[in-house]
This record gives C-alpha cells, sequence and structure tokens, in this order.
C-alpha cells in the first residue's frame, strides 16, 4: 500500500502544482496584456492551462485504479502504478517544455504512449482480479 500511496501523493502534488502554475501565470498576464485565454498555441499560458487540464482529465481515475489494484492485484502489477506516474510526469514535462502545442514532441508522445498502455494495463488487471 505505502507504494501506490507514495504515487498518488504524487500525483496529488503534480495537479496542484500544475494549478498552482496556471494561477502564477494568471497573476503575471493580469498585471500585463490582461488576455486570460490565450489561443496560440506557444503561449506559456495556453501550455499551462492545457498540462494542468490533461492532468486533471486522467489522474483521478488512475488513483483509483491504483488503489484497486494495490488492494486486490499480486505485488509485481505496482510496476503499473510507478509507469502510469513516471508517465503523468514526463507527460506534464513535454506540455510545458514544447515549444508549441501546436507539434508533437517526443516528450508529450512518450508520456501520453505511457498512459495509455499503463491505464489499460491498470484497468485489465482490476478487470482480472475480478
Amino acid at each position: 500500500m505505502t507504494l501506490s500511496l507514495v504515487c498518488i501523493a504524487v500525483l496529488a502534488v503534480l495537479v496542484f502544482g500544475l494549478g498552482a502554475n496556471v494561477t502564477r501565470l494568471r497573476a503575471l498576464r493580469g498585471k500585463h496584456d490582461g488576455n486570460q485565454f490565450p489561443a496560440d498555441p506557444s503561449d506559456p499560458l495556453l501550455k499551462a492551462i492545457r498540462a494542468h487540464g490533461n492532468a486533471i482529465e486522467y489522474i483521478p481515475t488512475m488513483m483509483v485504479l491504483f488503489l484497486l489494484v494495490d488492494a486486490r492485484a499480486p505485488d509485481w502489477t505496482l510496476a503499473f502504478v510507478v509507469g502510469a506516474t513516471a508517465a503523468r510526469i514526463v507527460h506534464a514535462a513535454g506540455m510545458l517544455t514544447a515549444r508549441t502545442l501546436g507539434k508533437p514532441t517526443p516528450l508529450r508522445n512518450a508520456g501520453a504512449l505511457g498512459t495509455y498502455l499503463f491505464g489499460l494495463a491498470l484497468a485489465g488487471t482490476v478487470l482480472a482480479t475480478l
């Protein structure tokens, strides 16, 4: 249970950190031009908003799956928990460091692929333990 809880805590820190980054950038933007809803895919605020939004789309489901896998599945399946956690961190880093969200990057692709593969592995593990 400890490893799953550590990964849940790491992902919670990621979600709140990404949210705080959006707030920080909105505050800075408010002091200058005031545009709080940028459309330019290279705008740092848009990248921050999308990184946070994307994290919120996947992380809550992953957290539930982490607990279910930890409670029901063999210990080796905790590798899926660690892999999913790493994938979400890589994906967020890829979004924030990309020049533009208009073009894929290796980090974003790796994070997205890891999210899907580990997410499906977690869901499959839960189904297999019913």
